[in-house]
């Protein structure tokens, strides 16, 4: 499989390379959108939250991912695509 932008193929330690790293970082979104809503039954147990208390705090994560999505697309279009998804690893 050849893309019309570089000629990279799979076969190439290149692509494989890059196709690690596709799934790597796909990995890390899963782990990152689960991980609230499994903390959820902890959340409600330390803090005593309602279900009004857990909607707030799903919302507020959700908001902050929201703008950090933005902000990487805006990162990408500045530093690259290649250097604003290094970036977001480190942060991560």
């Amino acid at each position: 499989m050849e893309s019309e932008a570089g000629g990279l193929t799979l076969a190439s330690s290149q692509g494989k390379r890059l196709l690690a790293v596709c799934i790597a970082g796909s990995g890390m979104v899963f782990l990152d959108s689960t991980v609230v809503n499994v903390a959820l039954p902890r959340i409600t147990e330390d803090f005593d939250a309602s279900l009004s208390g857990l909607q707030w705090i799903l919302n507020g994560y959700l908001l902050t991912l929201s703008a950090l999505i933005l902000t990487g697309g805006a990162l990408g279009d500045r530093i690259g695509r290649a250097n604003a998804f290094r970036v977001g690893v480190v942060i991560f």
